[in-house]
């Protein structure tokens, strides 16, 4: 890991740590930065706005599922299972944080935010159907991959107002959600 990889790191959790205790809008960009004793400037060469910040958290998800060993003798909807619930469950701590982030996104003047947005989903179910280890191509690949990212969306969405501590409400609403895609996903 480089110096810088650190100081974002470092970085990003004192960001999580000042959000948790005040809310995703609770603290500004300056308080970061004082935080953690650099200028404005300096922050800018780690993270360009709040919304790089929400990603860097959602990159780190992103890792979580892509360094869990996947078993090859597992069907594809429990590997697909597992995946989507790695990466809800590395979120699960931050999910207050999560449910503004994303409503931060939703925003009607952050256009500009929901089409980045597009990018990520798109991002994480490729990495979702890598991890899988997945194999297809031509029109089943492309009906599968809109069909895991509508179920990918159904599993955030649900993620967001899950009351449940271990995430059960989810974890059957997306094991059903990949039951119902048979074939599609095998």
């Amino acid at each position: 890991m480089t110096h810088l990889s650190i100081e974002r790191d470092a970085i990003l959790d004192t960001a999580l740590h000042l959000a948790l205790h005040r809310g995703w809008h609770g603290f500004s960009l300056r308080e970061l930065a004082e935080a953690r004793e650099l200028t404005l400037a300096e922050l800018s060469r780690h993270f360009r706005s709040r919304d790089s910040l929400a990603e860097a958290l959602f990159d780190r998800a992103d890792d979580a599922l892509l360094s869990l060993p996947m078993d090859p003798q597992e069907p594809m909807r429990e590997r697909l299972l597992t995946g989507i619930m790695v990466w809800l469950d590395y979120l699960a701590p931050y999910r207050p944080l999560v449910k503004e982030m994303l409503g931060y996104k939703l925003e009607p003047g952050h256009v500009h935010l929901q089409a980045h947005g597009i990018t990520r989903i798109s991002r994480t179910v490729q990495w979702l159907l890598e991890a899988a280890d997945w194999q297809a191509t031509g029109l089943r690949r492309s009906a599968a991959e809109v069909t895991l990212t509508a179920i990918y969306l159904t599993a955030v969405a649900s993620f967001v107002v899950d009351a449940g501590d271990n995430l059960n409400t989810t974890r059957t609403l997306v094991h059903g959600l990949l039951s119902r895609a048979g074939r599609l996903l095998q």
